[in-house]
């Protein structure tokens, strides 16, 4: 699949991506992306942001594939049940939180915790960093073996983000373009 046959949907998650983070470059950078809006970005609403996530996917005139960072990667999770069926045909999931940092995050929804172990309706990588200060590379690994998700072992990559060095990640966006080739 190329990028010109699907909406390819950027789903951040807390505090939404700032300017500098590759998912705001990608979403520059890639015709067919837009940014999954959500109304409060610092206040994780399991509700508000599935809701705005399910009427995205539902607006889409393509095949949707997702492309998520952090808090993002569960919530797609979440909404997964709520999607439309054969919609979305992949999901790109990079840097998963543990539960654990998501009850730290202020205004964070407990009902966002625990995170659906139910195997993904459509193909899925999951990239995890062995250094991510946000959730340790044993739980992200299960993580994706609950998913159905493919590991992809990131090394020492800290959270993929611009702070741990990660604002255009070329070798993000390879992979990103070896999984739509798949499909």
């Amino acid at each position: 699949m190329r990028t010109s046959d699907c909406d390819i949907l950027i789903v951040p998650g807390w505090s939404g991506s700032g300017p500098d983070h590759w998912q705001t470059r990608w979403e520059q950078k890639l015709s067919t992306a837009r940014r999954v809006e959500q109304d409060d970005w610092y206040r994780i609403d399991l509700a508000a942001w599935t809701a705005r996530l399910v009427a995205e996917v539902d607006a889409s005139r393509r095949p949707v594939i997702l492309v998520a960072h952090s808090a993002g990667v569960p919530l797609i999770a979440h909404a997964a049940p709520k999607l439309p069926q054969g919609k979305v045909r992949a999901a790109f999931l990079v840097a998963t939180p543990s539960e654990r940092a998501v009850r730290a995050i202020p205004d964070a929804d407990p009902a966002f915790t625990p995170f659906p172990r139910e195997p993904l309706p459509f193909p899925s990588v999951l990239v995890a960093s062995r250094t991510d200060q946000y959730c340790p590379y044993d739980e992200a690994a299960d993580l994706a073996l609950a998913w159905g998700s493919a590991l992809v072992d990131a090394g020492d990559s800290g959270h993929l983000n611009a702070a741990s060095g990660h604002g255009p990640w070329p070798e993000g966006l390879m992979r990103f373009a070896g999984m739509l080739k798949r499909l």
